[in-house]
């Protein structure tokens, strides 16, 4: 039993928000109290769950996928894909920043509550040591998260006494440094963790875990040289390994696999459905539910993807003049439907040729995006359905006739990569709740993290080493094995290899706007047009400024208190 069958029992346990927002009648007398619950180990456990299950909080990491939309990865509509902080015209009182900022520290709230309390339970002093350990690699977890998107914040730990101050709970902003370094001894007493736990806990922190994130803090904070300490202790163990099957470790069994150092475990079908909307908005109306596309992968990412000799990929090397003329990305991609936009009346000349095209690319592209013309097993008429992804002007065609169906018409590039094939063999109910884990932390990243510290470091063949690895697992010739359009030479050099496999790796997996902040180089997104497949529209232009490095104080916190400064630029 995964341990998320028993977060529904976790919402016994009741805890106020360290926002600055409290109501005085949290705890109606019908609601367990911590003064009452916690007693035995059975208490402490459903508590825990109530911490873990914040994380699939849409305002936590529910929506995850939706940053690699600040990041470059992607782009699209409505709230998870974060359109408006991508074009510069979202105002300061929007509910992005004051829901995020709620929900982290409704997360802190529950593991300081535990640490609190966890001592009054009957069970021994080894399973309370666990039990705080747990908690604060938790604790951790939402810190870091605060601190990456908001900078110095307000650090609460288990001394404070919700239901006792939270009238005078105004703390003002600490410092990076401070809150790092409050992460740090959190991750790092985490490191007590055990290192695996039986199938019934399957999920729950372990000691590789609390290593893993200790070390990303430090890269973050580019302190290269302990940052990769904790990574090298990590490959060394020999606890974790690369997944056979790039494309399986998205689907139930891999993403179980020892690549999954930490991930959030998302459950569906009748009476558990505990996951995270994965299908709901990377999925289009052929996916199970009907759903709606809302986050879809950027044209320029998805030309990034290199052949799979290694070569950089360019389209007027398969289609001459693709990249100066609509006309000819018209004439490549378009088919004509029938008079109802029901069914193809005649495929476009060029079918076979993208077809090959698409095989002789890194095998990951395909692994992880619906391309035009390939197949996607989706949903119908409450049976499995198979649906090719056919592009023609004015498109509008129901998903039940085996064409896919884009909701809004967008001639995007659609994701494959934790989208639900069918009704997953009955696993899925709702297509809210996905049952596919999704990685906060992944082997693979811990190689690519560690090869950027060996960069960093001077040690450049330490890093393609690493690097290689990754490259070899997905199919790819590893970097210096060759060719000359192979070789890199030099920090730089190195470092755009990295950059690019990260990118191609960890797509739709939520690092890139961390990544393309921490490298300084998110305001080259600005100017960017988010363009259609086919060049027949442009979505949006991006604007990114200095500003975008982290996001804003919700104003009802400085509303609330006056301590609070606010970051630069809003």
């Amino acid at each position: 039993m995964k341990l998320t069958k028993i977060l529904l029992a976790a919402t016994t346990v009741s805890t106020m928000i360290l926002s600055g927002c409290y109501d005085l009648e949290r705890n109606p007398d019908y609601q367990v109290s911590s003064g009452t619950f916690f007693k035995t180990e059975d208490h402490a456990k459903q508590a825990m769950m109530g911490v873990y299950s914040q994380m699939q909080n849409d305002n936590v990491y529910g929506i995850a996928f939706g940053w690699d939309a600040l990041g470059g990865i992607s782009f699209g509509y409505d709230n998870p894909s974060f359109q408006t902080i991508q074009t510069g015209a979202v105002a300061i009182t929007n509910g992005y920043f004051s829901n995020k900022w709620a929900a982290l520290y409704e997360g802190i709230a529950r593991a300081n509550n535990i640490l609190q309390n966890v001592d009054k339970c009957d069970m021994s002093d080894a399973l309370k040591a666990q039990y705080k350990a747990e908690a604060r690699f938790m604790r951790g977890l939402y810190y870091f998260q605060l601190l990456d998107f908001y900078g110095g914040v307000p650090l609460y730990d288990e001394t404070t006494i919700i239901s006792e101050e939270f009238n005078t709970m105004l703390k003002p902003r600490s410092s990076e440094e401070d809150v790092r370094k409050f992460i740090l001894d959190d991750f790092t007493a985490a490191e007590a963790l055990p290192d695996s736990w039986d199938a019934a806990n399957a999920g729950r922190a372990t000691s590789g875990a609390a290593t893993a994130m200790k070390g990303k803090t430090l890269l973050f904070a580019k302190r290269y040289q302990e940052a990769s300490q904790c990574f090298a202790q990590l490959i060394s163990s020999g606890k974790y390994q690369l997944y056979s099957s790039y494309a399986g470790l998205f689907t139930p069994g891999g993403d179980e696999s020892s690549e999954m150092i930490f991930a959030i475990q998302n459950m569906g079908g009748l009476g558990t459905d505990i996951g995270m909307p994965l299908c709901f908005y990377l999925g289009t109306r052929a996916s199970y539910g009907s759903c709606w596309n809302n986050v879809m992968a950027a044209t320029s990412f998805v030309d990034s993807y290199e052949w799979a000799d290694g070569r950089p990929f360019d389209w007027n090397e398969v289609f001459p003049g693709f990249n100066e003329s609509n006309d000819v990305k018209a004439e490549v991609f378009y088919s004509t439907l029938n008079t109802g936009k029901t069914a193809v009346v005649k495929y476009t000349d060029h079918k076979q040729e993208l077809l090959d095209m698409y095989e002789k690319r890194d095998p990951r592209m395909m692994a992880s995006i619906i391309l035009p013309y390939t197949h996607y097993l989706g949903w119908s008429k409450n049976a499995n359905a198979d649906h090719e992804y056919v592009l023609a002007k004015g498109m509008g065609n129901p998903a039940n006739n085996g064409l896919i169906q884009v909701n809004g018409n967008h001639e995007a590039y659609l994701w494959r990569k934790f989208v639900p094939e069918g009704n997953m063999n009955g696993a899925i109910n709702n297509r809210a709740d996905t049952p596919i884990n999704f990685p906060i932390v992944r082997y693979a990243d811990v190689l690519l993290m560690q090869a950027e510290c060996l960069n960093e470091l001077g040690d450049q063949p330490g890093a393609v080493a690493l690097v290689n690895e990754v490259r070899t697992r997905a199919g790819m010739p590893g970097i210096n094995s060759g060719a000359s359009f192979l070789s890199a030479n030099g920090h730089d050099e190195v470092f755009e290899r990295i950059r690019h496999e990260r990118a191609v790796e960890l797509a739709c997996e939520g690092h890139s706007f961390s990544d393309m902040k921490r490298w300084g180089l998110l305001e080259t997104l600005n100017g960017r047009k988010e363009v259609y497949v086919t060049g027949a529209k442009t979505l949006y232009t991006r604007k990114v400024t200095s500003r975008d490095y982290y996001w804003p104080i919700p104003s009802g916190e400085i509303d609330k208190n006056p301590d609070l400064v606010q970051n630069p630029g809003w």
